[in-house]
C-alpha cells in the first residue's frame, strides 16, 4: 500500500504513514465533541478537543493554558468550565456478559 500524502509504501494494515505521520487508511476522527473517559487530566475538555480536531492532547493543554495566563486566568478558566458543562461525556462501552457454561450432572 502506498501513502497518498507522501507516496512512500507503507504496510497494508498501517493507520498512520511511517514517514509523514498522516492517517491513512479506514479511521477517522470522532464526529462528534466529546470527553472521554480515558486520557483525562482533570475533566477531559482538552483531550476532546485533541481528539476532535486530531491534534496532539499535549499541544492542546499548553495552547490551553498559554491563552488562560494571556486572559487574566478569568477567560481561559471560564471557557473550560463551560465546555465541560457543554461537552458530553463518552459513552461508557461495557463488555458483552459472558454466557455461563451449562453442565450435566
Amino acid at each position: 500500500m502506498y501513502c497518498n500524502y507522501c507516496g512512500k509504501v507503507i504496510q497494508d494494515d498501517a493507520n498512520l504513514c511511517s514517514y509523514c505521520g498522516k492517517r491513512v487508511g479506514a479511521v477517522t476522527a470522532r464526529k462528534r465533541l466529546v470527553r472521554p473517559r480515558t486520557n483525562r487530566k482533570i475533566a477531559g475538555v482538552c483531550a476532546g478537543l485533541a481528539e476532535y480536531f486530531d491534534l496532539d492532547v499535549t499541544l492542546v493543554r499548553v495552547l490551553w493554558l498559554v491563552i488562560t495566563i494571556f486572559s487574566a486566568i478569568v477567560f481561559g478558566i471560564l471557557a473550560y468550565v463551560v465546555a465541560w458543562i457543554v461537552m458530553p461525556e463518552e459513552p461508557e462501552y461495557l463488555p458483552a456478559p459472558q454466557g455461563q457454561q451449562v453442565t450435566n450432572s
